[in-house]
């Protein structure tokens, strides 16, 4: 299956996806903030990126950004999942790069079906 870099600071909300996505076989790494997720998807290359907004320093919609525009992590699909439940933060995640925008607390089949579609 799939490498997916989930890059969330809540380890409750990473265990939740974790466990979602190793659950239909998938390899799961995992960076605590945006910072580090931008450096773990530069070093790993992974298949696919489940990124949260929130998180202190560098947030979802930066690191993102860095990511999709990065030279050699570009190709790498972003879904966004966060809290923020709003048309305009939707909006913005899409305009940051993201391939997709779902809202915490995100529904296994909706996450997995999210993966699919991304992955082709």
């Amino acid at each position: 299956m799939a490498h997916i870099l989930i890059v969330d600071d809540s380890p409750q909300d990473v265990e939740t996806i974790k466990t979602i996505l190793e659950g239909q076989g998938h390899k799961i790494s995992v960076a605590q903030d945006g910072e580090s997720g931008i450096q773990r998807a530069q070093e790993l290359h992974p298949d696919a990126v489940v990124m949260d907004i929130v998180m202190p320093g560098t947030d979802g919609f930066k690191a993102t950004r860095k990511i999709t525009k990065g030279a050699d992590t570009k190709g790498i699909p972003v879904i966004l999942l966060s809290s923020k439940n709003l048309e305009s933060d939707r909006a913005w995640g899409l305009m940051s790069g993201g391939t997709e925008y779902l809202v915490k607390p995100v529904k296994p089949d909706e996450l997995l079906d999210t993966v699919s579609k991304v992955l082709g």
